[in-house]
């Protein structure tokens, strides 16, 4: 990408993904800007970045942060993750009409919840959408809004991936299931049934495939879609050995392993709305789901990974759940 036009608009640089592809593009010599709703959230960050006042659900403020820019990260969820009927889809559409008047490629990262049981257990970018869950239709409906603005020459790049897991990966289910944040690892509750593979994804290694992706813009189709492999457990085991191998390479007893409560949630989830969309999700645990990443590795040559053990321990640290995390994260 021309050096004079390596700047990006990250809205939810204060996320997860957000706020992991916004320090990776500063670190490759991109400017930053992030929209966010209250600057006095992030004043004393030294991230580099230019932060903007601004909401997502606001066309005129995702506009203004977007100009001169000629990448928009559309990494930015409701607020505690609630309302996604009312407001993913008005935030996609304000991208789009963002991207559309400044040139922008549109970045989002994508999930496995657009598809249902009809596309396991291996899944192409090609492979049918059909999702049994409220969130998984709404993935697909922002997808579809990505390709349909294609004709009319908005640019977008959607990267999907697995659960992801990583130093600061926010909401998700190895900080928020099977560990604990803050406190150290004695006991791991597993989501999914021994045997069944299971498909995750290293926030780091998403990020950085995402700039490769970038810098190959020449590659690029107007609406490109690419699966990532990430890392394949492929018997549903092997995130807890990797887990339990790191404990105890940091000084911790082993922990033991359980299985996840889900009979907890069902009895629940009418009267818990999260309690209900995890339910739903329930079938993702139930089958061997795996991302095959053809079409990235023709575009890339490699997928960028990082060793299951090592991005479990940054993981770890970055929750603050080993008892010499400050190592971890310094190494």
């Amino acid at each position: 990408m021309n050096g004079t036009h390596k700047t990006a608009l990250v809205l939810g640089a204060t996320g997860g993904i957000g706020g992991e592809v916004a320090a990776q593009l500063r670190a490759a010599g991109w400017q930053v800007r992030a929209l966010v709703r209250n600057r006095e959230r992030v004043a004393l960050r030294a991230d580099g970045f230019t932060w903007l006042e601004g909401d997502a659900m606001n066309a005129a403020d995702v506009l203004r942060a977007a100009e001169g820019t000629s990448v928009i990260v559309h990494a930015v969820n409701p607020p505690g993750y609630q309302r996604w009927a009312e407001l993913v889809l008005p935030m996609i559409d304000n991208t789009i009409a963002a991207a559309r008047a400044t040139g922008a490629r549109i970045v989002l990262p994508g999930t496995v919840y657009n598809f249902g049981p009809d596309a396991f257990s291996a899944i192409d970018e090609a492979s049918p959408q059909n999702p049994v869950s409220r969130k998984g239709a709404i993935r697909v409906q922002m997808e579809r809004r990505l390709q349909d603005a294609a004709l009319t020459g908005v640019r977008s790049l959607v990267v999907r991936a697995g659960d992801f897991f990583g130093p600061n990966a926010g909401n998700n289910w190895f900080s928020q299931g099977l560990v604990k944040p803050g406190q150290v690892v004695r006991r791991i509750v597993q989501p999914g049934q021994a045997g069944v593979g299971h498909q995750w994804a290293y926030l780091p290694d998403v990020a950085r495939t995402m700039l490769r992706l970038l810098e190959r813009e020449e590659a690029l189709q107007a609406f490109a879609r690419f699966n990532m492999a990430g890392h394949w457990d492929a018997t549903g085991q092997q995130v807890a050995d990797s887990i339990q191998r790191v404990v105890l390479a940091h000084g911790g007893a082993k922990p033991r392993a359980s299985r996840f409560p889900w009979w907890l949630l069902h009895v629940a989830a009418p009267f818990v709305p999260l309690f209900r969309e995890m339910v739903e999700m329930r079938y993702l645990w139930q089958h061997p789901i795996r991302m095959h990443n053809n079409r990235l590795v023709e575009v890339l040559g490699q997928e960028p990974h990082t060793p299951w053990d090592e991005a479990v321990a940054a993981t770890l640290a970055g929750l603050g759940c080993l008892t010499d995390s400050s190592l971890v994260l310094a190494g």
